[in-house]
């Protein structure tokens, strides 16, 4: 079927295009007749599936390169005398073509805030050639056609943009529809959609209203949040920056602001542009931007929700098994980096194999971006073997099997390998030390009847468990030196044993001192609180105690063993 305007080859490529401009596009757009066949009477305007207004008008937008952007080799210049590049913004087509009368002849730039569009092949600005479809049906098919007649479309086109918007005020939200024909330099046409539901007027009942007032306390907390935050960074200076709960409490802080302000600018721009965008029914109402920023708007919201889901991990931390978890990634940090380093250059070896040998015939592998999610997935166990080894009969078999081979079964078990040892090693640490569980419990226990007690709900009770702890650990002191005097006047017979053992008692008095025993810490953590840096020092003490101890017990066993063969000595010469 030739096209009238265009040449043969590429009338072929832009005609299902053509044909469903002028065909399902203008159907679906223009609802002019009811179930039944009877004409619709809704003052001049078309609600599409009978409950979704049209906002003014349609608006169709190409944007083109210029002739020759790209070089041909000598020997087809006398083949090829045209030559149109792929689409960047360097090479884009900005000069008056075709009748030259109408603005979808002439180029018309686009403000500088307008966002561009990401699409299948490329970025396209916000520019371009234009016009917008008029009000009745009839009209619209008469003015696809002149410019089909005028060829509207050249060689030169990269991609053509059908925009509208719709309201449904059952629901009131907003439909912006962006539908996208790309074509590239390789021939053919790619289609794509874009479609945001947003709710532009946001205070319509009262439940708005609600989550209005919910927004104002929101921002209360934030204000009380910054002050807080002010305040601890003028007390602890630069310690506060060493801490990563820190961090994530100013980056929450940033995005909560960002948020915040993000709201209000929709806010106020809806206000100013609603009116101002509607009042001419035979316009296209440009609701992209807006749509736009409410899209940025609920990712930022998005966002901050993570985050604050994240910072429960801090209030969370004084559960043992919590601070098993959070110790064991903090001890393994450095393995899993140099982990991760090997693991990597491996995966990143795999992924340009397979862009480079199966990249120009898989789907999959076409980018190197895709090559890496596809090796994920490969992982995860979604995989296409036979597209591989139909690609590539003798290198694809080989990319499966020693990819699975060294990443799914050497260095993914090695990666747990490193997690298991350490959260092994985290835990027995942990049993040496008695649990703080209790003493959080206590501490809430405490705050409750201290609550109770100023409501008047509760009497206040005497706490002797500070003086019985006390008289625990003083009994408990005068034990242990009652133990050790034993243990001198035992081995006082031999006068080198004597000297070593009070070498060993001296040692054991300065350990002592320098780190205090598991009882007389009980005592004073029962009494206050311990924080969680304390904790962890308290961990890191107690290991090295255990160490030494081990190395004490070793000396003893060892005087001993010789203590015993001077005995047997002594017991022979004597007979």
């Amino acid at each position: 079927m030739e096209m009238p305007g265009y040449n043969n080859s590429f009338g072929r490529i832009v005609l299902p295009f053509i044909m469903f401009a002028e065909g399902p596009l203008l159907d679906g757009l223009y609802w002019e007749k009811w179930y039944n066949n009877t004409t619709l009477t809704l003052q001049n305007n078309s609600h599409i599936y009978y409950e979704n207004l049209l906002l003014g008008v349609a608006q169709i937008r190409q944007l083109k390169v210029r002739n020759n952007t790209c070089s041909i080799y000598p020997y087809f210049h006398h083949f090829l005398e045209d030559c149109y590049s792929e689409y960047h913004y360097r090479a884009e087509d900005r000069s008056d073509f075709g009748l030259r009368n109408e603005s979808e002849w002439r180029y018309t730039s686009a403000s500088s805030l307008s966002p561009w569009y990401w699409g299948s092949m490329g970025l396209y600005s916000s520019g371009g050639y234009m016009f917008a479809l008029p009000k009745s049906k009839q009209e619209s098919v008469e003015k696809l056609v002149f410019l089909r007649q005028n060829s509207w479309l050249t060689r030169g086109t990269r991609v053509v943009f059908i925009d509208f918007s719709t309201y449904n005020a059952n629901i009131n939200l907003f439909c912006i529809i962006k539908l996208v024909v790309e074509f590239p330099a390789t021939g053919g046409a790619v289609t794509s959609s874009h479609i945001y539901s947003v709710k532009l007027l946001r205070y319509v009942t009262y439940y708005d209203y609600f989550l209005a007032s919910c927004e104002i306390t929101f921002c209360l907390f934030i204000i009380t949040f910054i002050i807080q935050e002010a305040i601890k960074i003028v007390k602890l200076k630069k310690e506060y920056f060493r801490s990563a709960w820190n961090w994530l409490d100013l980056l929450l802080l940033v995005v909560s602001i960002l948020a915040i302000a993000f709201n209000i600018y929709c806010t106020v721009e809806v206000s100013l542009l609603m009116e101002e965008l509607l009042s001419d029914a035979h316009v296209y109402p440009d609701f992209y931007f807006l749509a736009f920023w409410q899209v940025l708007y609920n990712n930022m919201i998005a966002v901050n929700i993570f985050f604050a889901w994240i910072k429960i991990l801090k209030y969370v931390s004084f559960n043992k098994t919590m601070t098993q978890l959070s110790s064991t990634l903090s001890r393994c940090a450095k393995d899993i980096i140099g982990f991760a380093i090997m693991f990597f250059i491996i995966f990143f070896a795999y992924a340009q194999l397979g862009y480079l040998v199966f990249g120009s015939q898989v789907e999959e592998f076409s980018t190197f971006q895709n090559c890496i999610f596809t090796q994920f997935r490969i992982v995860l166990g979604d995989f296409n073997f036979e597209t591989i080894e139909a690609t590539n009969r003798i290198l694809g078999p080989i990319y499966f099997i020693t990819f699975v081979f060294f990443v799914f079964f050497v260095l993914l078990n090695m990666f747990l390998a490193i997690i298991n040892d350490t959260y092994s090693e985290v835990k027995a640490d942990f049993e040496v030390i008695p649990s703080q569980e209790l003493q959080i419990r206590d501490l809430f226990r405490q705050s409750c009847n201290k609550a109770l007690v100023k409501l008047r709900l509760k009497k206040p009770e005497m706490d002797t468990n500070p003086a019985d702890k006390s008289l625990e650990s003083k009994e408990f002191s005068a034990t242990k030196r009652k133990d050790i005097s034993k243990l001198s006047n035992r081995d006082s017979a031999n006068e080198k044993s004597h000297l070593k053992l009070s070498k060993l008692q001296s040692g054991k008095e300065k350990l002592c001192q320098k780190y205090p025993s598991t009882e007389d810490t009980d005592a004073v953590t029962a009494q206050s609180y311990v924080s969680t840096a304390e904790f962890q020092q308290l961990l890191r003490y107690t290991a090295e105690l255990g160490k030494e101890l081990n190395n004490t017990n070793a000396k003893l066993r060892r005087i001993m063993k010789s203590t015993q063969q001077l005995k047997d000595t002594s017991g022979k010469t004597a007979q």
